[in-house]
């Protein structure tokens, strides 16, 4: 019986990683979870990737999950028990584990191309998207330094901002994957402001009808009065204060090394960062199993683990889906909010 709710597409990721273990793991832990009697519809989902690379992956966990192909999303059955895929490639040999190659980065940028093109279409409620790998990626000759870049690209998006979170704290970047020294020259005022309006917009997705978000400093102690660096009253400050008139509870800029304890403390709901690992070292810190990452600024629902690869247990069966899982838990909270907005607005 076919379910009256859109899915949730995940995609497989390289399938030299870890990606379809996890995929594979989590349907199973929801074989257990659909055979307990509870309220309302479960949220469907589907696989976007490669039969080859899913049975296998059912192979290798010695798993009693069916795989079910299908040749649209609108053709899943969902039912326990079963892995409905959408085949976005076709390989005739498997990948190797553990090992960056052009096959795999091809196939694991094809499920992320065909999940956008579902989500934009209104096709899925939303993605979350098994982890990748950049260099594979380059080998198979696609020049994004991640997936937050093919889906800004191929979502059309003008902005988009990283927000990583888990139980205690959330996070959004001003920047993401570029050098330090380029990041410091692209945490601009416009850059700021993105940020800040995407944080207040992402936490309210979540929710949360008036996000307190507190904006991180560059440099140490937030500039110390101007003694390490200009940044903070030239450029974060000023933006800080056009949120607010603006009607977004932001404050700041707070020094990095101590806004995040304060965060977790309860003072704030939101911290934005200035760069990729001022931000994602404090929520990977507590622990990768929780954490998950929401791209903020899509025209559609997307969130992943906050994890990587994993090449180096590959193949072994003994990854761990819990943020996988996360990220799915997410993705429903999200689609929910957005349904109940749709309804009341």
């Amino acid at each position: 019986m076919r379910s009256t709710v859109l899915p949730i597409a995940i995609t497989m990721g390289d399938p030299s990683g870890i990606g379809p273990e996890i995929v594979a793991k989590f349907f199973a832990r929801r074989l257990v979870e659909d055979a307990t009697p509870g309220e309302g519809e479960a949220q469907p989902a589907i696989v976007i990737g490669d039969s080859l690379v899913m049975r296998h992956a059912l192979t290798l966990l010695r798993s009693q999950l069916r795989l079910r192909t299908i040749a649209a999303a609108s053709e899943a059955a969902c039912e326990p028990g079963t892995i409905d895929v959408l085949a976005s490639s076709r390989l005739d040999t498997l990948p190797p584990p553990g090992k960056v190659n052009a096959p795999s980065g091809k196939a694991a940028f094809d499920a992320i191309a065909l999940a956008i093109d579902l989500a934009v279409t209104g096709q899925v409620a939303g993605i979350v998207t098994a982890p990748i790998h950049k260099e594979s990626l380059a080998a198979a000759g696609f020049g994004y330094p991640g997936h937050t870049e093919i889906l800004a690209d191929r979502g059309k998006a003008d902005r988009v901002a990283m927000m990583l979170a888990n139980d205690e704290i959330r996070t959004v970047l001003v920047t993401i994957h570029c050098s330090l020294r380029e990041a410091i020259e692209r945490a601009d005022f416009p850059a700021q402001m993105s940020a800040i309006r995407l944080a207040h917009a992402g936490g309210r997705a979540l929710g949360i009808a008036a996000p307190r978000i507190a904006v991180a400093g560059l440099n140490p102690h937030a500039g110390e009065g101007g003694l390490f660096g200009s940044e903070e009253s030239e450029i974060i400050a000023p933006a800080v204060a056009a949120a607010r008139r603006e009607g977004i509870d932001a404050s700041g800029p707070w020094p990095g090394d101590t806004v995040f304890m304060q965060a977790r403390a309860g003072r704030f709901d939101i911290v934005v960062a200035q760069y990729h690992d001022q931000g994602l070292i404090p929520v990977k810190y507590l622990g990768l199993d929780k954490g998950v990452n929401i791209t903020l600024g899509l025209p559609f629902i997307r969130t992943s683990p906050d994890h990587g690869t994993a090449f180096d247990i590959a193949g072994q069966g003994i990854a761990d889906p819990a943020s996988l899982e996360t990220a799915f838990d997410y993705a429903c909270r999200l689609a929910a909010t957005r349904d109940q907005d749709h309804r009341h607005g």
